[in-house]
């Protein structure tokens, strides 16, 4: 069983950066890739990006190409969401999650995070 806590979410102006972090329980952190997630109100939830288990490969959903960016550190169990540039329509709660792939359909993911917020106000 892994257990996974997001952190780092909080109320920022449009523009502004937040980086979330995952923590991961499990010692065998390095053999999962991570997903990231979000849910806004009233909307499904969806696919951010996800990244590798070594971190070498990571690809992201087009609304935030270029703007977010994945990042892992196995020795600290830990998956990073950068976020620059935000925009008010990045408000959600945000997820991360862990498969045994790099999967973007969120049913392929085992473990799931409680979620962290993120807001950005205009």
């Amino acid at each position: 069983q892994v257990q996974l806590v997001e952190s780092g979410g909080g109320l920022v102006q449009a523009g502004g950066s937040l980086r979330l972090s995952c923590a991961a329980s499990e010692r065998t952190f390095s053999n999962y890739g991570m997903g990231w997630f979000r849910q806004a109100p009233g909307k499904e939830r969806e696919f951010v990006g996800a990244i590798s288990r070594s971190g070498a490969f990571t690809y992201y959903a087009d609304s935030v190409k270029g703007r977010f960016t994945i990042s892992r550190d196995n020795a600290k169990n830990t998956v990073y969401l950068q976020m620059n540039s935000l925009k008010p329509e990045d408000t959600a709660v945000y997820h991360c999650a862990a498969s045994v792939g790099v999967p973007a359909d969120e049913r392929r993911y085992d473990y799931w995070g409680q979620g962290t917020q993120v807001t950005v106000s205009s």
